[in-house]
């Protein structure tokens, strides 16, 4: 059999990476569970036309269907493709079980999802992602809307990842502002805003004039307002500043500020946050606050981890459920850090100590004391083969294994060789302890 070419767009880490995926999602899982929120796994299919009420998505759903499938088969087999995100089967989930959750219900959920879109650095078409959501029945406090956002902030920011910069806006500040300008078209002067990091200003300009109507006056005011940056409250004056006024607008203004200092507040390490007038994202979906996220050094992938409010994430036409949520895209985040070597483990296996063997008759009684190890919470695995010594510690040295325990070879009482400074002292397994840090693998980043 030839030697199999990889699948692209489907990775598979290597051990040493795979130690820190696990981590990374240890980490999210705590956090999460820490600010109170349940987890839930949703199947991975969804019918085909719940999915594609999301828009302009049709090219990237995997369809389900049965290889032998018959042309007459019903369309129980051919109407079910794989979930693009974690939002649709999250909102038909609270549709189904709104009877059984207790509101307001707080959910994460850690899953693979599956998008057939070209592959690129930090473009997969199998990755993982972690969402956290907040969903309400009629009406859902705005609170929320900052808790979701520092919750995130305190995950993200107890990684050793490259410093990660929260982008916030909210939907009815620019609304609201386009509206008090006095736009005809506001849906069409957010479609040009948005083309606003892949077009020149004066482009920009040209769109909203011609594409939106608007005056050289008002489009020179858009742009203003879209240039407005700030680590804290300060945007707020800078907005009041332009000189156009609204309800919606200074309903959004409140919220946005609220977010902000919520999350500066925490001061998560390795975590700012900025108010961002240019962030939009989905404003047909989005009905307030919105988030983006930006990794220092990997601008290019753009946002690794987005979300905001919308009012109806479902409805069964009676109830509306309205929700907050946010997502962040670890395949998305940790490929390109694996691929750069940016992030690595600091070994490749979870194990502290490897347990020689003299002979093979001694394995019995090795076995014994690795267990004796594992069950003070120490990985430990014996020996393959009683080799030489010196082979056997090569043989730790190669995965990384820190340790080499040698049963019974000081007048009778067991050794523990750290092979890395060549320290050998007297141990008992039923005391011995490593150093913290050498207890299970270590996530280092670039230093």
């Amino acid at each position: 059999m030839a030697r199999p070419a990889p699948l692209s767009g489907f990775p598979e880490w290597l051990p040493g990476d795979r130690i820190v995926e696990q981590q990374v999602l240890d980490r999210l899982r705590r956090t999460f569970e820490s600010w109170g929120f349940a987890s839930i796994q949703t199947r991975a299919v969804e019918p085909l036309e719940e999915m594609l009420r999301k828009g302009e998505i049709d090219k990237e759903v995997y369809v389900l269907r049965r290889l032998h499938a018959a042309p007459d088969e019903d369309d129980a087999g051919r109407g079910l493709g794989l979930h693009f995100d974690l939002t649709v089967p999250f909102a038909r989930y609270v549709l189904e079980n709104s009877g059984k959750l207790t509101f307001p219900f707080k959910r994460y959920q850690i899953q693979p999802v599956w998008r057939g879109e070209r592959p690129q650095e930090g473009r997969y078409r199998e990755f993982w992602q972690a969402d956290v959501d907040v969903v309400g029945v009629g009406e859902l406090p705005f609170h929320h809307d900052v808790e979701v956002a520092q919750v995130m902030a305190e995950a993200l920011g107890g990684l050793p990842l490259p410093p990660i910069t929260l982008q916030l806006n909210n939907r009815k500040l620019i609304q609201g502002f386009y509206t008090g300008l006095g736009a005809p078209d506001v849906p069409a002067v957010m479609r040009a805003i948005d083309k606003i990091d892949k077009l020149r200003p004066d482009a920009v300009r040209e769109l909203l004039v011609t594409d939106a109507a608007l005056t050289p006056a008002q489009a020179d005011l858009c742009l203003r307002l879209a240039a407005i940056q700030a680590q804290d409250a300060g945007f707020a004056e800078q907005v009041a500043a332009l000189g156009v006024s609204d309800p919606l607008l200074d309903q959004g203004l409140h919220e946005l500020v609220q977010v902000i200092d919520g999350v500066v507040a925490l001061r998560a390490p390795g975590f700012s946050a900025v108010a961002d007038l240019r962030i939009a994202r989905g404003l047909d979906y989005y009905t307030g606050t919105v988030y983006e996220t930006r990794m220092a050094g990997y601008e290019h992938l753009g946002s690794i981890c987005s979300g905001g409010r919308y009012d109806s994430l479902a409805s069964d036409g009676a109830t509306t459920y309205p929700g907050v949520g946010i997502s962040f895209g670890v395949t998305r985040t940790l490929g390109p850090l694996f691929s750069r070597g940016a992030l690595r483990a600091s070994r490749s296996v979870p194990t502290c100590v490897l347990v020689a063997l003299v002979n093979e008759d001694q394995r019995p009684a090795a076995g014994l004391v690795a267990a004796a190890l594992r069950r003070r919470g120490i990985c430990a695995e014996v020996a393959p083969a009683a080799d030489k010594f010196g082979k056997q510690i090569r043989y730790a040295d190669r995965r990384g294994i820190p340790f080499v325990w040698f049963p019974g070879s000081g007048e009778g009482q067991d050794e523990v060789k750290d092979i890395r400074s060549g320290d050998q002292v007297a141990a008992d397994p039923s005391s011995w302890l490593p150093a913290s840090e050498d207890l299970v693998p270590q996530v280092l980043g670039e230093s």
